[in-house]
């Protein structure tokens, strides 16, 4: 089937101390770049949502621990079940490359989860659960370790788990016969920098870490094929438009989104409450910053590329509201479509393609 064929669908994940339920689904219409409203879903306190890797669940952090639902023909869905993950909230979530596990990030206690997860969709056992340890460099902030984002390397060999907290990305390989985790190696990154998301590269040559407290993007390249997990740093480039304005200090570059080709990479800045876009170096991975402009909305905290790679939408946590743009690429500039969606305190977006039978392994990068 082709993608203008596929139906697309647009979770946004909420936190519900206001007038949201939970999780809003959208009815994403690609060519156009726009979202319609459709339903919501009660998830207390949604922060974050991913995709099995056959599209038919969708995994919602709660406050309970982890919820799973199973996903129909129209991206609508009913709940399955939900495991306690034995800590505090998590904030993020991935599944790994076989689709066997979910990991969670554990923001608030530093923790990295590993659940077991079936093939009938249910969540199961968690069988690892591990604490990071550690201080950061200055009492002016909160320096525990704070987990703010898992994801494995494309090559399944490695979990990497980004610390907020400890200006650390860990790099865990997971024991397949016991499934647990073991400290590869670490990615140490500059005192105060607060690195938030990894992205890979299509190819899986190439990492993007975005840096919450420096506003920075690095690029590092990733050789997976020894002994031990390489990273070594390409570049740094800024998020900002304007390093040197004093304000510069409130900022936090936060939403990172590489498009479906790989051609170019998005990210959000909020406080400055911009959408940045780079051009990518596919050879080489290098980026090349084409514009940063503002957003239409107050702290855009993600951002997702629809799958045709023309439309962009912010979800802004002060403002309520979600928000979608044409992206041109001729003229580096984005034009606003339409009247933002009113969300309350909405914390993530993604869109997936619907499930379409069992075959169906969906869009890799889009996790």
């Amino acid at each position: 089937m082709s993608d203008k064929k596929k139906k697309y669908v647009a979770y946004v994940g909420s936190y519900t101390h206001g007038s949201s339920k939970g999780i809003q689904v959208f009815d994403v219409n690609v060519e156009e770049g726009t979202l319609t409203p459709r339903s919501e879903i009660p998830v207390s306190n949604a922060s974050y949502v991913a995709c099995s890797k056959n599209r038919k669940y969708l995994y919602s952090i709660e406050d309970e621990g982890v919820a799973v639902f199973s996903r129909d023909e129209n991206g609508d869905l009913s709940r399955i079940n939900s495991v306690n993950i034995d800590g505090m909230r998590g904030c993020f979530l991935s599944t790994d490359v076989d689709g066997k596990y979910l990991y969670v990030a554990g923001y608030h206690d530093g923790k990295v989860t590993v659940v077991h997860t079936h093939h009938d969709g249910r969540l199961g056992s968690l069988v690892d659960g591990v604490f990071h340890t550690g201080l950061g460099s200055v009492a002016e902030r909160n320096f525990r370790p704070h987990v703010n984002c898992v994801r494995p390397t494309p090559d399944n060999k490695y979990l990497c788990a980004v610390d907020n907290g400890i200006d650390q990305v860990k790099l865990y390989s997971i024991n397949k016969r016991t499934s647990k985790l073991e400290l590869a190696d670490i990615l140490r990154c500059p005192r105060e920098s607060g690195p938030r998301i990894i992205r890979f590269s299509k190819d899986g040559r190439f990492a993007y870490v975005i840096f919450e407290l420096s506003n920075e993007i690095k690029v590092y390249s990733y050789d997976g094929s020894g002994k031990n997990p390489e990273f070594e740093l390409l570049q740094t480039i800024t998020t900002l438009t304007n390093v040197k304005s004093p304000d510069a200090v409130h900022n936090a570059a936060s939403g990172l989104a590489l498009s479906p080709d790989g051609s170019h990479l998005f990210c959000t800045t909020a406080g400055e409450d911009t959408i940045s876009m780079y051009e990518v170096d596919t050879q080489t991975g290098l980026l090349t910053k084409k514009f940063s402009l503002p957003v239409s909305g107050d702290y855009p905290k993600d951002l997702v590329i629809f799958p045709d790679g023309k439309h962009v939408a912010t979800v802004n946590q002060a403002s309520n509201t979600v928000t979608t743009y044409t992206v041109d690429y001729e003229k580096n500039t984005l034009i606003m479509k339409g009247r933002p969606h009113k969300v309350d305190m909405p914390n993530c977006i993604n869109i997936w393609s619907v499930p379409q039978g069992a075959d169906d392994v969906g869009d890799k990068e889009h996790n």
